[in-house]
């Protein structure tokens, strides 16, 4: 591994797992190919304003007819698996209608393909495009969406569990119900403040629900990923440590307790409405993951709101804590991933599964068109930092068993349109040609290293 940010290889034991990352509307472009339906998130691009620069995901990497390229890439890189998600409107253009065969036989070609090249398929179910049908009908505030997931889930179950035995079922329900639901930044851009806690339940629900489906199937490992965040006090002032406490409920503890123990946080003595629980829900909810998946990208630095405010948090800067390309939104603090891991492991004890880092990754400005590697040094930094951070939890007693760079690819960064690059590789936007970066070649010398 090159000499420059070096990890400590040692605390990772014999067996760890080495990933990368895409999801589907990110990468795959070819909206209305072979019957694709339609998903919030194209309504959501489609709205003027509401991305950046006007950007609509096309063509992108365009990996529903380039795929082939994505999956040398990972052999390339020793990639242990890959985490990719299924487009829901891909391969069930109506909820609750027929399957595409189109959809299925490009999701079996791009497995087949990884599976030949010995990278396992780690795919997703839900990352967030949700069909445009279900949203009108209410969408994630609505029970039956949750139902209509598990009718989808058993479809790809049935049709793909033949290749295809690890998966995630719900990528990040807290970006679906804060962002999307509470305070509109991502599809469905809805701004129902606490009104959209039901969404929290509803997605819940659906991962319960596709875990039966997945497990009826054969699957050897599944389990939910959420993105948590570390939440720190800008004082020791009390309002600020209530404001705080409140803010971990809704950002991590609402999400992870009722699938880790079985139950709710005390909503109630939080002022917040309870959740629309139905009798066996949480039976269903908690049923004991494979793993648990955790999508970290920096701490979050909490006060008190001033008087008036419609919530009792504001946001602020995290002091003395340099950023990525998001600016103060998102501070780089590598010590905030093992800090979340060992709080997690005392707070859920035998309770929680062994760890899986689902998605890990920095933006930085990039320019759209490189002639050779681009020297991504920032990248290469914040991932060796947090890939230590890992190691130092691994060494703490935690189970982690796995850890995924978000992304492989440069790819449509959701509201962001192309302005954020993630990527390893870097993608021209117009061309989609993939041109590796200096970042994927130090992961990829880190991984025959913690091999070695």
């Amino acid at each position: 591994m090159p000499q420059h940010h070096p990890v400590d290889v040692s605390a990772f034991p014999p067996g760890f797992r080495w990933s990368a990352a895409t999801a589907a509307f990110q990468v795959e472009g070819a909206r209305t190919a072979d019957g694709r339906g339609r998903s919030i998130w194209d309504d959501f691009v489609d709205q003027p304003g509401r991305v950046r620069g006007g950007a609509t995901a096309e063509p992108g990497p365009e990996s529903y007819r380039r795929h082939t390229e994505d999956v040398a890439l990972l052999a390339r890189l020793g990639a242990d698996r890959y985490r990719f998600s299924i487009s829901w409107v891909r391969v069930q253009p109506e909820p609750g209608g027929l399957a595409s065969q189109a959809g299925l036989d490009y999701y079996r070609r791009l497995a087949d393909d990884l599976l030949d090249a010995g990278v396992t398929p780690f795919p997703t179910l839900y990352h967030w495009d949700l069909p445009s049908a279900l949203e009108e009908r209410g969408g994630w505030l609505s029970r039956d969406t949750a139902l209509r997931f598990a009718d989808y889930a058993e479809v790809v179950a049935t049709a793909l569990g033949d290749r295809i035995h690890h998966w995630y079922t719900v990528n990040e329900p807290v970006s679906t119900s804060l962002q999307g639901y509470a305070v509109g930044t991502l599809a469905p851009a809805r701004q129902l403040l606490f009104g959209a806690l039901p969404t929290v339940h509803h997605q819940l629900l659906a991962h319960g629900l596709a875990m039966r489906a997945l497990r009826e199937a054969g699957a050897v490992e599944c389990g939910i990923v959420n993105n948590h965040t570390l939440v720190l006090a800008a004082s020791d002032a009390e309002s600020d440590l209530a404001a705080a406490a409140t803010y971990d409920m809704l950002h991590n503890r609402i999400f992870a307790d009722p699938v880790l123990t079985g139950t709710y946080p005390d909503l109630e003595a939080a002022g917040l409405p309870a959740m629309p629980v139905a009798d066996g829900d949480l039976e269903l909810i908690s049923t004991r993951g494979d793993f648990y998946g955790v999508n970290f990208y920096n701490p979050t630095t909490i006060a008190a709101a001033p008087d008036g405010s419609p919530v009792p948090f504001t946001i602020e800067p995290t002091a003395g804590a340099p950023v990525t390309g998001f600016g103060q939104e998102w501070p780089i603090l590598p010590s905030a991933l093992k800090a979340l891991l060992t709080d997690f492991a005392a707070r859920y004890g035998d309770r929680l599964p062994p760890v899986i880092i689902g998605e890990n990754g920095a933006s930085f400005p990039e320019p759209d068109h490189v002639d050779g590697a681009l020297r991504d040094t920032e990248r290469i930094a914040y991932l060796a930092g947090h890939i230590d951070a890992v190691g130092a939890a691994v060494n703490a007693g935690v189970d982690v068993r796995e850890y995924t760079v978000w992304s492989l690819l440069d790819n449509f960064e959701w509201a962001e349109g192309w302005t954020q690059r993630f990527g390893l590789v870097h993608v021209d936007f117009q061309t989609s040609a993939r041109t590796p970066k200096e970042s994927f070649d130090w992961y990829r010398a880190l991984i025959a290293e913690a091999r070695s």
